[in-house]
């Protein structure tokens, strides 16, 4: 997808509305608008109608409910919700909370929260050096008190895809609650079944080609009243998440949804997947030292494309690159200053091999031609730069 002039290889960072989203979302900005929580008149009830809609398009996406999703802002609340909220509302001997070591910042800044304001012993469960969560340690660290375990489904630096039926698997004998942090599994694998194994689930409209500022949690209908909820006020979703629902975001979300149900979608995750071998291949055609972090192909996220360039700083191919392909590095704080990447560094490599690495996301409306023409512009940029000062063994 060319974004104007630039070829966008971003998709995990955020994915383009599908036409056929935004078609649906259309009239509920005015022909349909309506309050979801008005419950005395058509309008309102017609909004409620189509809220309750998407909600079950959501929840058959992962073989739930829809009364057990709660939509929220995105999936940085979605986490935050599952997590302080289940922290929060716990009274008894459970004080161990464990997260890989690889999970997104927002669940590891949630975790921190609870560690240094609410006094929960946080673990990080390590990972190999593929990024699969090693399950001996996890079951070493398996106990009557642990509380919640939170376990990225599918890793958004390198794409690792974690078997969470496995892992939901070693839980069951402690009555351990499974949380996944899901954002960007709708785009990588089949999420039918996710609700079996999982308790909580955290999903995103803009990982998923729908619109941004939407999320949604699951919370297995057991789970209701064991979350204290993080926003208060009128009471809405039962409670969970209050304020007024965004309707057209609702039901653009379970437009995005409904669209991963279908035999296109596993066309599209082979096709991506193609694309994404190519792409490294025609990098790898070149003289330059390459090697691609995380799993292989089986066990990763189709559109996912993790290299480090040896010898050559990420930024500053990402700097040669701009303005006609976007990519990023996966590794900035919130302060905007670069950092090297947790990701990287719990799978084995420094600090300064991970300042090497670009990922690269390629999704639906990549095309063929552009993953020639964003590896030729690759090939050109550690051209230029080698040119510039030695290339590092």
């Amino acid at each position: 997808m060319h974004s104007e002039t630039c070829v966008y290889a971003d998709y995990q960072a955020t994915t383009p509305a599908d036409p056929r989203v935004l078609s649906t979302m259309e009239p509920y900005w005015n022909e349909a608008f309506g309050n979801p929580h008005s419950n005395t008149h058509i309008v309102g009830w017609r909004a409620e109608c189509a809220t309750r809609e998407a909600a079950s398009s959501v929840a058959t996406l992962i073989s739930a409910d829809a009364d057990e999703i709660i939509f929220t802002s995105g999936a940085t609340e979605a986490n935050n919700l599952a997590l302080l909220g289940l922290a929060r509302h716990s009274s008894n001997r459970r004080r161990r909370i464990l997260v890989s070591a690889i999970e997104h910042k927002c669940v590891l800044s949630a975790a921190r929260v609870l560690a240094e304001r609410e006094g929960f012993a946080v673990k990080s469960i390590p990972v190999d050096a593929k990024g699969f969560v090693r399950l001996s340690a996890l079951r070493e660290m398996l106990s009557d008190d642990v509380l919640l375990v939170s376990i990225l489904a599918v890793n958004n630096e390198i794409g690792v895809i974690q078997d969470v039926r496995r892992i939901a698997g070693l839980l069951e004998e402690y009555g351990i609650p499974l949380h996944c942090d899901a954002a960007q599994a709708p785009c990588a694998m089949n999420l039918g079944g996710l609700a079996t194994h999982a308790d909580l689930i955290s999903l995103s409209g803009h990982k998923m080609y729908g619109p941004q500022g939407i999320g949604a949690l699951y919370v297995r209908r057991n789970f209701h009243d064991k979350i204290e909820p993080v926003i208060y006020g009128g009471g809405q979703q039962g409670g969970l998440r209050s304020g007024t629902l965004p309707l057209p975001l609702c039901v653009g979300m379970g437009a995005a949804a409904s669209l991963f149900g279908t035999k296109e979608a596993v066309l599209e995750r082979r096709r991506i997947s193609a694309q994404r071998d190519a792409f490294f291949s025609s990098l790898q055609r070149g003289n330059h030292r390459l090697s691609l972090n995380g799993p292989s192909s089986k066990r990763r996220h189709p559109g996912n494309a993790n290299i480090r360039f040896h010898g050559y700083h990420a930024e500053d191919i990402l700097g040669v690159l701009q303005p006609r392909a976007a990519a990023s590095t996966g590794a900035a704080c919130s302060s905007g200053m670069p950092e090297p990447s947790h990701v990287l560094r719990a799978i084995g490599l420094s600090a300064p091999a991970s300042e090497e690495c670009i990922r690269f996301s390629f999704g639906r409306f990549t095309t063929d031609n552009e993953i020639q023409e964003i590896a030729q512009l690759v090939l050109e940029a550690l051209n230029k730069l080698s040119m510039r000062q030695p290339v590092a063994a």
